[in-house]
């Protein structure tokens, strides 16, 4: 049976069912509204945290050096999902598969099996059949979300004398629901929940693709999003589902993340995000905040490292920032907005204090974080990385160990490297290197 692919961004659940089927290897935009869009303010009521003008010479942002270093070619569907693991970057796409290759932009590792014959730079490390949303690696497992509905668990296997001709380094080890947690609700009424009218599935099951995955800090726990409109948590010693969250959003959920205080924060194309978090005697999660300031479809989320700022980013072309609300430690408030991009945001990364965002108008945008009188923070946008043919679905972003010593500063300038990694519907996988001072 064929699968429907839901419009990435921009359109609610009730626009896909006037919208003629897409072919997972494309986004669907309107030019009508690309086009009225980019001639409107986005979001005028929030205050721009990128001033034109810097009250004072010194605060003038210092010159950032950037360049494309590398462009990593194989995969021939969109990319969906980019990850970061040990030496290794880590590709995912709408056919299937994921391919690995490393992350240094400089190595010839996986471009050759003997120095003869030149392959792609990069190696197929998992073939499934079904589109890969969202990856996670974590150890010596893979955890994919796909168009299916389902979570695929995936496992290194040790192949002796494998000369790497082939390449599956990777075999399936569990697909969520697992068979035993399908069977155990079977048969009970009070374990079936009304997908649609006249038909009703257990709740350990996701019924629409799964579109975002993010894994505890201890790993212990997989938390999984779906246009399903709900969120679910399964233990990763078992696989087994311990939660499920339903009717989470009146729309598909985009995007998941998760804060190290236990806080979970999910974006929706009911233009919502909101903030879950498991009380203290509770065995299951709460609402405890709805965040209202987008006009569209949130697309993408992104926490900084100690979790006091969210960013979020939305099909009204606007990078929302939120910070801690200092009469609710539950709670954040929006500051600002950042912009710059004439379409939607597709995805967000952040490393250190910097944002790094990608959307439909093709291009990556680097931010910095600066704070005023350790209080109000601003932005300066140091580059806009142009090169990619069509959308930015995917980021990834990491300091650059091979300058200056583990990412230290350089030795001739006060400043310090970072890679960026960026892919989406053109296929390719552009490497990055931005010089930031310090």
């Amino acid at each position: 049976m064929g699968l429907l692919q839901r419009p990435l961004c921009c359109h609610s659940q009730q626009d896909q069912q006037q919208q003629p089927p897409q072919s997972h290897d494309h986004l669907h935009f309107e030019s009508s509204t690309s086009s009225s869009l980019s001639s409107q303010a986005s979001l005028p009521s929030i205050p721009s945290l990128t001033p034109q003008k810097l009250h004072h010479p010194e605060e003038q942002p210092q010159t950032t050096h950037h360049k494309l270093v590398t462009t990593v070619k194989g995969h021939t569907s969109t990319i969906f999902s980019l990850a970061l693991h040990g030496k290794s970057l880590y590709s995912a796409s709408s056919n299937g598969e994921i391919r690995a290759c490393s992350r240094d932009p400089t190595s010839t590792e996986l471009k050759y099996i003997s120095g003869e014959q030149p392959l792609p730079n990069t190696t197929i490390v998992v073939n499934s059949n079904a589109p890969i949303k969202s990856l996670i690696v974590s150890h010596d497992k893979l955890f994919t979300a796909h168009q299916d509905h389902k979570i695929r668990v995936w496992k290194t296997t040790d192949q002796p004398g494998n000369n790497n001709n082939n390449p599956n380094y990777y075999k399936c080890v569990a697909s969520l629901p697992t068979l035993h947690d399908r069977f155990s609700k079977l048969f009970s009424s009070e374990n079936y929940v009304e997908i649609r009218r006249h038909k009703k599935r257990t709740w350990v099951h996701h019924v629409d693709t799964v579109s975002a995955l993010a894994l505890s800090q201890d790993g212990s726990l997989l938390y999984s999003a779906s246009w399903d409109r709900t969120f679910k948590i399964w233990r990763t010693s078992d696989f087994k589902c311990l939660e499920s969250v339903k009717n989470a959003h009146e729309d598909a959920i985009n995007s998941l993340i998760l804060s190290n205080n236990g806080i979970v924060y999910t974006g929706s194309a009911d233009t919502k995000i909101k903030m879950w978090k498991k009380l203290e005697g509770d065995k299951k999660h709460s609402l405890i905040g709805t965040l209202e300031k987008h006009k569209s479809a949130v697309n993408a989320l992104a926490l900084n490292s100690d979790g006091s700022v969210l960013y979020s980013g939305a099909c009204d072309r606007s990078i929302l920032v939120w910070e801690g609300d200092e009469d609710n430690n539950n709670n954040m408030v929006v500051v600002g907005a950042l912009r710059g991009h004439t379409k939607a945001i597709l995805c967000l990364v952040v490393e250190s204090d910097l944002v790094c965002s990608g959307s439909a108008d093709n291009s990556v945008r680097i931010w910095r974080r600066s704070v005023e009188n350790e209080k109000k923070s601003y932005y300066s946008c140091l580059a806009v990385l142009e090169s990619h043919r069509r959308p930015v679905k995917c980021l990834a972003m990491a300091v650059d160990s091979n300058s200056g010593g583990g990412g230290g500063p350089h030795e001739d300038d006060d400043s310090r490297s970072y890679l960026v990694y960026s892919a989406g519907l053109d296929c390719d996988i552009k490497v990055w290197q931005i010089r930031v001072p310090l």
